[in-house]
């Protein structure tokens, strides 16, 4: 800082001007709190920062990263600066628990522009191995490429893990882990071929989850802690367009329910509490394995009544040894008392909170602006709205790490069109630290030129291994396993 209160000096041969503020950067990685393990969090400057139209103000940028402990990188770059990987890795490694001060410096042919340092907090919990997300375009009717893929979040590895060019007229969705762990993976595959992908420790199946007994096929997913079961929605899903409303789509269920898969058995348990002509939906599991959470709503004549759908955060006892559920649903949040309606209830894997988006009405968050996340703390049974994480903008899709101490979530809160990956820190009593965005090698040129959303971010403590020829084969040659039904109540 005494340095900066100088004037004027010399820096790689030129006058240095000292600029009293903080630099405008983007991503805006200012004050937030990372990971030990995050890849390097490389940035420019903001557009606002011009000297024309078209034209940057600086040719070069160059920053300088200095840990606590005296250790420090640079790094640099002519509209972005990229810090050395290795450089960056061991940097937050020394000082894990600590921050680190960030000092810009901009040249604009003449001399050099030195902004005001500014932090990074490195907390010592590291962030599980990758993320598993779907590309998917921001439309509503049509698709083309659609694909599940997996981000390395300690480097920028992506990889894809299933794409439909694989086997074409197909979509896929609603990819789910047994608390991040790739062993216990299952996938959608949508179309004339489609089936429910389940891998279980090595073993590959092709599911045909439709029954003469089930409104649908499966739908959204939950694994058991204990890897047997699988609690399924199924859901009937519609879509209706708003000509004058602020949101583009509304999306809504005209039948959902929710079931129990036993993957050991190969067969649908459906309760009759929980196959109702009210609505059921996102079904996850408790951190123990003990209690099934679920969001319900009552009957509504739909889309009529679209506005009038809310849903309360319910809970039902759940016995790991057979498989069933309770005989009475508890009512966890009566959100719809105050007007407000609850989705996409996630459960921390400690057990102390469930995650969840808060709406006005609805059932799918992604495409109202007004939703937000909230957290309920499960020791206390109070709840609040996360407002470090929330923005004007959607707030939806979320996923915990598997130590509990990192949630990546989907946000729209850049241009209000696609949906991108923000991740932030939690701690055991839910004080919450400024969110980031995923970083990239070059994020200007990445999400400048960005034209799919980052669909359902789910944090993963290994790679992902799909048995891609083994889908293939069984997609083209019909092999489906059927499944069984049974009742029981």
């Amino acid at each position: 800082m005494a340095l900066m209160a100088i004037v004027a000096c010399r820096y790689a041969g030129g006058e240095v001007v000292p600029e009293d503020s903080p630099p405008a950067i983007w991503p805006d990685y200012k004050e937030v709190t990372v990971p030990v393990n995050i890849a390097p969090m490389n940035f420019t400057l903001e557009k606002t920062t011009l000297l024309s139209d078209e034209e940057p103000a600086f040719s070069r940028l160059e920053a300088r990263v200095e840990g606590a402990d005296g250790s420090f990188i640079k790094g640099s770059g002519k509209r972005h600066v990229r810090f050395p990987m290795g450089g960056w890795a061991r940097l937050l490694e020394k000082n894990a628990g600590d921050s680190l001060l960030v000092t810009l410096m901009g040249w604009d042919g003449k001399q050099w522009h030195s902004y005001r340092p500014f932090t990074i907090y490195v907390n010592a919990q590291p962030i599980d191995y990758g993320m598993v997300f779907r590309y998917i375009a921001p439309g509503y009717e049509v698709y083309s490429k659609v694909g599940i893929y997996q981000r390395e979040l300690s480097s920028f590895r992506t990889s894809a893990i299933y794409e439909n060019t694989l086997i074409p007229q197909t979509c896929a969705n609603c990819h789910s882990f047994k608390q991040g762990d790739p062993e216990y993976f299952s996938l959608h595959v949508r179309g004339e071929k489609g089936a429910t992908v389940l891998q279980k420790e090595g073993t590959f199946r092709y599911l045909d989850s439709r029954t003469d007994s089930t409104s649908s096929a499966f739908s959204y997913p939950s694994w058991h802690p204990d890897g047997r079961y699988i609690a399924y929605s199924l859901n009937k899903t519609y879509q209706s367009f708003h000509v004058t409303a602020e949101d583009r789509v509304e999306v809504y269920d005209l039948v959902s329910d929710i079931v129990i898969y036993d993957t050991q058995e190969n067969c649908i348990l459906a309760s009759d509490l929980l196959t109702t002509g009210a609505f059921e939906t996102f079904p996850k599991f408790s951190a123990d394995g003990h209690s099934l959470y679920f969001c319900l709503a009552r009957e509504q004549d739909l889309p009529t009544e679209y506005r009038d759908l809310r849903y309360n955060l319910c809970r039902v006892d759940f016995d790991p040894l057979t498989g069933e559920t309770g005989k009475e649903i508890h009512t966890v949040i009566d959100a719809v008392s105050i007007g407000k309606s609850i989705s996409q209830p996630v459960p921390s894997p400690d057990g102390r909170h469930i995650l969840f988006s808060l709406l006005d009405f609805g059932t799918f968050p992604v495409n109202h602006r007004a939703s937000e996340l909230a957290l309920l703390d499960l020791e206390d049974n109070t709840w609040r709205l996360l407002d470090a994480w929330n923005s004007p903008d959607v707030e939806s899709y979320h996923s915990w790490s598997s130590n509990s101490r990192w949630v990546v979530f989907s946000s729209r809160r850049q241009d209000g069109l696609l949906v991108l990956p923000y991740i932030g820190y939690i701690d055991e009593q839910g004080n919450t630290g400024k969110p980031f965005l995923l970083p990239q090698k070059d994020p200007e040129h990445f999400y400048g030129t960005l034209t799919r959303s980052f669909n359902c971010p789910e944090l993963v403590t290994a790679a992902v291994k799909l048995e891609r020829r083994k889908l293939e084969r069984s997609a083209n040659r019909m092999e489906r396993e059927e499944v069984r039904f049974r009742r029981i109540d």
